[in-house]
């Protein structure tokens, strides 16, 4: 397939371009700049374009996101206008372009926040009425939403929803544990938290199997593997170094945990906690 995607130079990006591309896809990436350690074509794009005209292709995959760098949640910062304004109505120009460039699906990634943060310790179903907190949460449904209005029998789109991303980008050394696992190791004040996390590969995995799966109209899918509290984490760094390092004090509440009960069922299977002790473990070999 040709697939269109944004955010290709991104965290996110660099997984799904990579594995993408690995199965053979032609892959353009849509920005503003071409990034030369990305394999892809390129195409130039902007979310502030009302109506950009996209090349050819069958298929979309949506990650781009305008906010402040290094926040997703908080990420409109000083001008929540202009936050909103980009990626909404950017992310609704997109899809329209998109469809109008041939493309027969449209993958969105969405979050975890379109759930909202008051259902602590419960489990989030696909099912379940949205109820985001944040403006990050309510832009995500928004951008969902616009998507299912879009779908016919000509477009289907798909919502993935998100948890926090981990793992090495391919092309890059950093990740976003880097200046956490940087400031514990120098013995610095680490604040507690629990979350949910999935790997890059395993998102990236979620994204080709909704691409090659058919049907008509729009679908969501929870994407998340595990919970993790940051103690927990840590104490993998420190059992690797042979350090005493202070942990920690283990997190007082716990997020909701996302079922993927749906996805599963088309052969997903997240690589769990072996994967984030062999990420551990390449994390020490790369020090």
């Amino acid at each position: 397939m040709r697939i269109l995607i944004t955010g290709a130079s991104g965290t996110i990006g660099r997984f799904l371009t990579a594995r993408l591309a690995s199965e053979g896809h032609q892959m353009i990436a849509l920005g503003r700049k071409r990034a030369d350690d990305i394999v892809s074509d390129f195409s130039r794009y902007d979310l502030s374009e009302p109506s950009p005209r996209l090349p050819e292709a069958n298929a979309l995959v949506h990650c781009a996101l305008h906010h402040e760098p290094g926040k997703f949640r908080g990420g409109e910062g000083q001008d929540p206008d202009l936050f909103r304004k980009l990626n909404v109505e950017g992310t609704a120009a997109l899809f329209q372009a998109a469809k109008a460039a041939g493309c027969r699906k449209a993958v969105f990634l969405s979050s975890r926040a379109v759930y909202g943060d008051a259902r602590r310790g419960e489990t989030l179903v696909e099912s379940d009425e949205p109820a985001p907190d944040s403006l990050y949460g309510q832009v995500k449904l928004d951008g969902e939403r616009t998507l299912e209005e879009l779908t016919d029998a000509h477009f289907s789109g798909v919502a993935l929803r998100v948890t926090g991303v981990y793992g090495a980008p391919p092309g890059m050394t950093d990740h976003k544990w880097s200046g956490l696992f940087e400031t514990f190791r120098a013995g610095g004040n680490v604040e507690t938290r629990c979350a949910t996390e999935v790997h890059g590969d395993d998102l990236a995995d979620a994204v080709a199997r909704v691409l090659r799966t058919d049907g008509n109209g729009f679908d969501v899918f929870n994407v998340s593997d595990f919970l993790l509290d940051r103690r927990d984490l840590l104490a993998l760094i420190s059992d690797r170094a042979g350090t005493d390092t202070n942990l920690p004090e283990r997190a007082t509440s716990v997020p909701g945990v996302m079922d993927t009960s749906r996805l599963r069922r088309l052969g997903w299977k997240p690589g769990g906690l072996e994967r984030l002790r062999a990420f551990i473990n390449a994390c020490r070999t790369a020090d």
